[in-house]
């Protein structure tokens, strides 16, 4: 397994995993990542970003997986962790706990907290990030842009 930083050719791969992910859930639905103007270009996007990045989690050279971050509320310094999505062959291998690993690190270096929004229902996604200090909170904080989500977390990065 290897995590590296998103290349341009890897965009195609990743948004077919957000989508395959979020069909397979029932979460093909606006107000999700599911229809996010950048997805047809993820590495477009996050280069375009001070102080942002995503990356991609391969197996045997096969993109499996993904995750970024992204400046949220700049005022504050609180970046959002994003777009954590794995393919099926690649859910239950630590995969995504290297990637979160990788995420924080970066995130530790330029903001004070990391926001992140998912799905109550989605109860391994939620416990991984309980296992990793993200608290959840009433409600979304101002500048949420997926409406469909209900389960709102932070973390302290410093």
């Amino acid at each position: 397994m290897n995590i590296r930083e998103i290349k341009n050719e890897d965009s195609t791969a990743i948004k077919k995993i957000i989508q395959d992910s979020l069909e397979s859930l029932g979460l093909a639905i606006p107000g999700t990542a599911y229809f996010d103007p950048q997805l047809d270009d993820l590495h477009g996007y996050y280069n375009s970003l001070a102080n942002a990045n995503y990356w991609v989690a391969e197996i045997d050279n096969k993109v499996v997986g993904g995750i970024g971050i992204a400046p949220f509320n700049e005022q504050d310094n609180v970046c959002e962790l994003q777009k954590l999505y794995l393919s099926p062959e690649a859910q239950g291998l630590g995969i995504a706990r290297k990637l979160m690993e990788t995420a924080l690190l970066f995130a530790s270096k330029y903001y004070d907290k990391c926001y992140l929004e998912t799905q109550h229902e989605l109860k391994a996604a939620c416990s991984l990030y309980e296992k990793f200090g993200f608290t959840l909170l009433p409600e979304a904080l101002p500048g949420s842009e997926h409406s469909a989500m209900d389960a709102w977390y932070i973390k302290s990065l410093k």
